[in-house]
């Protein structure tokens, strides 16, 4: 058996001679995240060239050398733009909060470098506008351009896609989505740049709302057209910090408050282009929930739903079946033929969170290197940012219903 075993791994393909340098801008929550994801992809699937964590960006000089020591990057800068003009850099990451991804994404565009910039896209419309535009011209130069929503990439959420492309629910009737985290249930919890509109756009629904728009969009195959919302702040002020953020906190200095100035909560309704009812809810204030995304899809002949607790199961209920002997199925999603699955473990043992980077990675150096449509596309991202918009506009107005152009 050993014998057999080395013949094998002698006879495999060699890695690939050919590199993608990769430069990333901030080194926190997702930088910590995407930085997993570029260093194990290569690792785990056949990829024609292999990312090499050329740099890493960050304004703080000690706290961005800790993360590339930490995290494998070759080297440290703390200037983006001086990132972006390395000879070893042919993709840019973008790891900032929102009130950045405009200025960097379209700089590095047009430097002639791939981008991947996390969700949300920008924190406007018109900032949107800007960058899918530069991606439409980088395009016709054979560039990519990807936004970071990786939870398209969860082997069970890219399943029911299939699922559903196939014909397997029909015409879809409802789609309902909700996304609920705890980590600010506290008032004390400090004022991290999350909180303030300036940085993040808006609140729970950029950063939550934001990744349940984009799966709806992305299994039922089709825009939103228009919503009616409610948002609320319950907690107006909290604690200044003290210094850096760490991850989703951090430590306040404990005499001073500043204002919050983006919702902890937001929900709406919504009307699909194709006529199907959706409902929303985004919120970083529900006790208990730590990171409770979940999906519910019916059709006339069917229904999905999907739990990112349980991120390797999806629930499909076929309403062809007889009656007496129908109802909700658990797929186990880790079989080889299910998306992403063929590179990894023996069916039945599971994957988790992190493994959507590394999926998200593997599908951009594809779409770099095979010519592959860039997905999800800056403007992917523009949709959900109207979205996000007209959701905001409607709050404001009392729940007026709000068209949503696409």
């Amino acid at each position: 058996m050993a014998r057999r075993e080395e013949t094998a791994q002698e006879t495999e393909a060699p890695p690939p001679t050919a590199t993608l340098g990769v430069g990333m801008v901030g080194y926190a929550f997702m930088g910590a995240a995407h930085s997993q994801g570029w260093r194990t992809a290569g690792h785990v699937f056949d990829l024609p060239v292999r990312p090499v964590l050329a740099a890493i960006c960050g304004r703080d000089r000690t706290a961005v050398e800790a993360a590339a020591a930490r995290h494998g990057w070759a080297a440290a800068e703390t200037d983006w733009r001086a990132l972006i003009a390395r000879d070893d850099v042919q993709l840019v990451d973008i790891c900032t909060p929102g009130d950045s991804h405009a200025e960097i994404a379209i700089a590095a565009l047009e430097a002639g470098k791939h981008v991947l910039c996390e969700k949300p896209l920008a924190n406007t419309v018109a900032e949107a506008e800007a960058m899918a535009e530069a991606a439409e011209r980088a395009a016709a130069r054979g560039q990519v351009a990807i936004v970071g929503f990786n939870y398209r990439k969860v082997p069970a959420l890219t399943y029911a896609r299939a699922l559903i492309e196939e014909g397997r629910l029909g015409t879809l009737r409802h789609v309902r989505a909700t996304y609920l985290q705890d980590w600010l249930v506290d008032p004390e919890s400090p004022l991290t740049w999350r909180l303030e509109r300036e940085h993040a756009g808006s609140g729970a629904l950029g950063d939550l709302g934001a990744h349940i728009v984009d799966l709806a969009q992305y299994l039922a195959g089709e825009p939103l057209a228009g919503v009616s919302a409610i948002s609320e702040t319950f907690v107006r002020e909290r604690p200044v910090l003290a210094g850096p953020a760490a991850g989703l906190s951090g430590a306040p200095d404990g005499t001073a408050r500043g204002a919050v100035t983006v919702d902890d909560a937001a929900l709406f309704t919504g009307r699909l282009a194709s006529g199907a009812l959706a409902s929303f809810e985004a919120t970083r204030m529900a006790a208990g929930r730590k990171n409770a995304l979940r999906l519910e899809i019916n059709g006339e002949l069917g229904s999905i739903a999907f739990d990112l607790e349980r991120l390797n199961e999806l629930s499909f209920h076929d309403h062809t079946e007889p009656a007496v002997s129908a109802g909700f199925r658990r797929i186990l999603v880790t079989e080889p033929e299910h998306p992403y699955l063929e590179a990894w473990w023996p069916p039945g043992h599971g994957l988790g969170y992190e493994h959507t980077f590394v999926h998200q990675a593997r599908d951009v150096v594809r779409a770099i290197t095979e010519g592959r449509a860039a997905v999800p596309s800056f403007a992917d991202g523009l949709q959900v940012q109207r979205v996000l918009a007209a959701v905001e506009e409607s709050a404001a107005k009392n729940s007026t219903y709000t068209p949503v152009p696409f």
